[in-house]
């Protein structure tokens, strides 16, 4: 069950916030509020881009200062397009990667299994959810963490999952792999508005 910071959080700025937001149920709870209050004021460019920048650190769970050092960076980056290279920072964190193999069913989830020690990156063990992962690096179960209930019937819950095509995961090995750097296809966000908000 969502919790209710989230129910508002999601009812604030979108369902796609939050996987458990992106139900029929939510969508029906949430339409019973739509006519509450008379009709919502437009917003004003920065509350717009307020408003996007608030869906990006909702959505990868990560600190305001966080998401200004991947700014910066993005920024600072030569030969590529600030956007991409914003996308890119973000889906490279390591808890975002477990979460786009299928591993967690949220980022929290996958930042917690990252926390707790269950996974490798080229035979190091990595407990740091915000760790960059490259293309061409491996990502392990750790041989410990194999057995653990969080990894039970595994090849049954990926059977179905379509994975984005910069990753993969091996079942039988237990480890995926990049295969090459993040592609921005999410609609959701509007990352050109995050970077005009840290642009004032």
């Amino acid at each position: 069950m969502i919790s209710k910071p989230k129910f508002k959080i999601c009812r604030r700025l979108g369902p796609g916030i939050y996987d458990k937001c992106q139900t029929s149920k939510f969508s029906a709870s949430s339409g019973k509020f739509s006519g509450r209050g008379g009709r919502p004021k437009a917003l004003s460019e920065y509350g717009s881009q307020l408003v996007e920048k608030q869906k990006v650190r909702f959505s990868y769970g990560i600190s305001e200062r966080q998401l200004s050092n991947y700014v910066k960076k993005a920024v600072q980056a030569k030969g590529v397009g600030t956007v991409d290279k914003l996308f890119e920072k973000l889906e490279s964190r390591l808890d975002n990667v477990v979460y786009r193999m299928g591993l967690g069913n949220s980022r929290r989830a996958a930042r917690q299994m990252v926390s707790h020690g269950h996974f490798v990156v080229n035979n190091h063990k990595v407990t740091i959810p915000s760790y960059e992962v490259k293309m061409g690096d491996l990502i392990k179960i750790r041989e410990g963490s194999k057995n653990k209930k969080i990894f039970d019937n595994l090849g049954e819950k990926l059977k179905e999952y379509n994975f984005p095509a910069w990753v993969s995961f091996d079942v039988a090995k237990m480890e995926g792999k990049i295969l090459n750097k993040p592609k921005n296809t999410e609609t959701f966000l509007d990352l050109d508005a995050v970077l005009e908000f840290y642009s004032r």
